[in-house]
């Protein structure tokens, strides 16, 4: 159910990824519980309007590889950003990017701020808004039961965290639930997501530029889900109040998985934020 096309070895390991369209280019970054198929709806529109789309499973995530002994924290998927970029031979890029993926497209605007043109996030993580009770508890006292759980409890736990990404939950069923569940269908799936999500939920990798945002001159337009249960609007204005410039647009009946709520939205407000803000 990936919409991913090839596979690309970058600093030592494999990252599934597309690359198509031509023109500008534009990196997609996805969030947690997810993987690139977040996407699939909103990606082509930006392709159709003239821009090279670059979208990618984050390291341990959907069909990316998933390895052992590798560093797949925010952090870890800022640095791992960049050989990218140097892997495709792309030197300056917009960044839109959601959940997590907004953390690393902040911290990577701010470690190399003359690499990204523009930068639109979408319902990210951010100061000590991460992770949730819920997550912090099962990091700090039930990591190694969950990463056990058999499939049949581990998609209970997942469907119950996923229906509450949308605000119209019936779009977080059938084909689309399926996928979303799809790459931890087995034991080192369901291992992996722990390992390489879960454990790395910490908001030291937000609190730690916190104090930086004021640093970013690139335009930066902030995309949020007014109904978003993981990411309370209340981030997004504060986002907004200390990136110079931000604008922020919120999308009514909309929840954290926006592009799921609506897609058709989303890819206007990112095809227009890209037609709207020409940089030299």
């Amino acid at each position: 159910m990936s919409f991913l096309t090839d596979h690309l070895v970058v600093d030592g390991v494999r990252l599934a990824y597309r690359d198509s369209g031509s023109g500008e280019p534009v990196v997609f970054l996805h969030g947690t519980p997810s993987h690139s198929y977040e996407w699939r709806d909103v990606v082509p529109h930006i392709e159709a309007a003239g821009h090279r789309v670059v979208v990618y499973d984050l390291l341990g995530y959907g069909l990316s590889e998933r390895p052992a002994h590798r560093d797949t924290s925010v952090a870890g998927q800022t640095d791992l950003l960049g050989h990218l970029l140097d892997a495709l031979g792309v030197e300056e890029v917009s960044l839109v990017a959601h959940d997590i993926g907004g953390a690393v497209a902040l911290r990577f605007a701010l470690a190399h701020p003359d690499r990204v043109r523009r930068l639109m996030i979408m319902d990210a993580v951010s100061y000590d808004s991460w992770p949730s009770p819920t997550w912090r508890r099962i990091i700090d006292e039930e990591l190694d039961s969950h990463a056990a759980l058999p499939q049949e409890e581990f998609d209970a736990l997942l469907t119950r965290q996923l229906t509450t990404t949308v605000a119209d939950t019936s779009r977080m069923s059938g084909d689309v639930l399926r996928a979303y569940l799809a790459p931890h269908t087995s034991r080192l799936g369901r291992t992996s997501f722990f390992e390489h999500q879960v454990r790395h939920y910490d908001a030291r990798y937000t609190q730690e530029i916190a104090g930086r945002l004021g640093e970013l001159t690139m335009p930066v337009r902030i995309l949020w889900g007014a109904e978003d249960q993981w990411q309370p609007l209340h981030y997004a204005e504060r986002l907004r109040d200390d990136i110079p410039g931000a604008e922020l647009v919120v999308l009514p009946e909309a929840g954290h998985f926006l592009m799921e709520d609506a897609p058709d939205r989303v890819a206007r407000e990112i095809r227009d934020f890209l037609a709207a803000t020409p940089v030299s």
